[in-house]
């Protein structure tokens, strides 16, 4: 990593923590600081404190207290979970409605008057700026594990991979998956991506024959597709079978995925004659291993669904 990198990445958010207010204990105005201004915006129609913690990232003892401040201000309610005593649910009151319009109001003010000195090109050339940026990072928090092909998240995913696939081109179902014990110890190996703790990425390896292996179901959910995602779950895959000796990999996949033939040519793959009949296969492409495996290259508008 480099440390200009670092650097520079770390002037950007003083400069912009700055600028929008982030260290006012009373942000935009208002009577609390910006951790508890977030808090009401995430709410929305009620929210428990364990999917907060999980989707702010925020330590249990911190959200409990900023949950207590915005209760004792009438901005909230807490109560038990109807359906699970184990959790705590959190509402906006009517003055917290209130409040929380008041609040875009304001951000909205600031937003424009942020933007002002700017004109429509620049704007256009932030706003841009700014998409990349949240791309980025969305990419740069996700984290790829390698899991057993049993493994509920596994399973969890593939299931959504073959509804996705289903209602693509109609037909495939769960009964064409690859088996767990294919994907799993020494005949290969399945990696789940997840973002704040949600499953939202899948592929799976297994081996064909000595030095020959198969890439299946590599998956990206429709919320987390065009992220570059799709690239990396296959570079661990190609990781993967390196280091189980594999110096040859192959796949197939539908006519219908014109994006997934694209990515695959992009990260070195090339056509091939069919050297398997899948009812569902169209193309069919293979790629010779070296032993530092080179990432691909960076199209734009990556695929979800890659392979069959």
């Amino acid at each position: 990593m480099a440390s200009e990198q670092v650097a520079a990445f770390r002037r950007f958010n003083r400069y912009f923590t700055r600028r929008i207010g982030a260290l006012d204990d009373h942000f935009l105005g208002q009577d609390r600081p910006l951790g508890e201004a977030r808090l009401l915006f995430e709410i929305g129609d009620g929210v428990s404190l364990r999917e907060l913690r999980g989707r702010l990232g925020l330590d249990a003892g911190y959200l409990s207290r900023m949950a207590k401040a915005l209760e004792a201000q009438g901005m909230v309610r807490i109560r038990v979970h109807p359906d699970d005593n184990r959790l705590r649910v959190m509402e906006l009151t009517p003055a917290g409605r209130v409040e929380l319009e008041e609040q875009n109001r304001r951000a909205d003010v600031l937003t424009a008057d942020l933007l002002t000195g700017l004109d429509q090109g620049q704007r256009a050339e932030l706003t841009a700026a700014m998409a990349t940026a949240r791309r980025l990072l969305r990419l740069a928090g996700i984290t790829v594990e390698h899991v057993d092909g049993s493994a509920p998240d596994a399973r969890a995913c593939l299931d959504a991979y073959a509804a996705d696939l289903g209602a693509r081109f109609g037909g495939f179902t769960a009964s064409d998956l690859v088996r767990p014990e294919e994907v799993s110890g020494a005949k290969g190996a399945f990696f789940v991506a997840y973002e704040e703790g949600r499953a939202v990425g899948c592929g799976g390896l297994r081996t064909l024959e000595p030095g020959v292996g198969e890439l299946k179901h590599v998956w990206v959910h429709p919320d987390a597709r065009r992220l570059g995602l799709a690239r990396r779950l296959l570079d661990h895959l190609e990781r993967a079978a390196t280091a189980r000796g594999l110096h040859l990999l192959r796949l197939d996949t539908n006519a219908t995925l014109t994006e997934a033939r694209a990515m695959y040519r992009a990260c070195g793959y090339r056509e091939i004659p069919a050297y398997v009949d899948h009812v569902y296969a169209d193309h069919w492409f293979e790629k010779r291993l070296s032993p530092a495996v080179r990432q691909c290259r960076d199209p734009k508008g990556l695929p979800g669904v890659a392979d069959r």
